[in-house]
């Protein structure tokens, strides 16, 4: 076991863990942040995905050891009050269905806008692509997007 200093939401942690453990588990064990979800662990569903350094990246393939000094977000940290333009449009448009993916598709969107502020059709679609919904919920998705793109 080794100590890692992780930033995330813009709070220093300290934790004791191996040095590949996927920083998903250390987000979700060792710091009870548990907005992050889990999928496939493979990093082909989207759904663990939080902001490195201002980039969407899957969590459960970034090694705790690689992630050390970097500034992480989580869902929990991308708002103090759930009221991001990602996730008002999020309502506006109720995409929420099952919530397997919601996290994800917010982080992911969330880094589209803020390195995109007026993204095409085409670009959402680049930038989603990868972020699989169970619920099929693909249209509102790319509609909240353009929403929260406005707000």
């Amino acid at each position: 076991m080794s100590t890692f200093t992780l930033k995330i939401n813009n709070i220093k942690h300290t934790v004791e863990a191996d040095m590949d453990t996927p920083l998903l588990w250390v987000l979700r064990d060792h710091l009870d942040l548990l907005g992050t979800k889990y999928g496939c662990g493979i990093g082909q569903c989207g759904t663990c995905t939080v902001h490195v350094n201002g980039n969407a990246v899957r969590s459960c393939l970034l090694q705790v050891s690689q992630a050390e000094g970097m500034n992480i977000t989580t869902i929990e940290g991308l708002s103090d009050n759930g009221d991001h333009p990602v996730q008002q449009a999020w309502l506006e448009h109720d995409v929420p269905q099952c919530g397997y993916c919601q996290s994800g598709q917010i982080m992911s969107a969330a880094a589209l806008l803020k390195s995109n502020p007026n993204p095409s059709d085409a670009d959402i679609d680049a930038s989603m692509n990868g972020n699989i919904c169970r619920c099929g919920t693909y249209v509102r998705i790319k509609q909240a997007i353009k929403t929260a793109s406005k707000l």
